[in-house]
């Protein structure tokens, strides 16, 4: 029941504070899905306004993929991509892979493995244990 209660809340508080972060999926750049057996895409669709939870998920994610994956992350090999659900431009995206909330998604070819849950549990408070969740998951896919 208390974990209920505070999945509630966390929901409350993510729709409730605004923040602002751009990273790709803005206006100017819509983002274009591209299925490639080759890459890691890792995609945070968020909303415009976004709580210190919501910023977490992005920022630690980013951390992760970074401390664990630099010659990928450089290379091109991993991607990361923040969209913003609600910009037209990325509403394709949005369709392609099925969104329809804030989500943390992994894609590589014809797989996608979602991460939302476990991110806005820990990103905040189990900082390492979120960055060892998104390690995981992307050398889950990298095999």
């Amino acid at each position: 029941m208390k974990k209920l209660i505070s999945l509630s809340v966390l929901f409350l508080i993510m729709i409730s504070f605004s923040g602002n972060k751009a990273f790709a999926g803005s206006a100017e750049e819509p983002v274009v899905l591209s299925p490639d057996d080759e890459k890691v895409e890792v995609y945070y669709f968020h909303y415009t306004r976004r709580c210190a939870t919501c910023n977490a998920v992005e920022d630690e994610a980013v951390k992760a993929l970074e401390e664990f994956f630099p010659q990928k992350m450089e290379n091109g090999e991993i991607m990361f991509l923040s969209v913003n659900i609600e910009e037209e431009s990325n509403e394709k995206l949005v369709d392609d892979l099925g969104v329809s909330g804030q989500a943390l998604l992994f894609v590589k070819g014809e797989q996608k493995i979602d991460l939302t849950n476990d991110a806005f549990m820990n990103a905040r408070t189990k900082a390492d244990k979120y960055h060892k969740q998104v390690k995981k998951t992307v050398e889950s896919l990298l095999k």
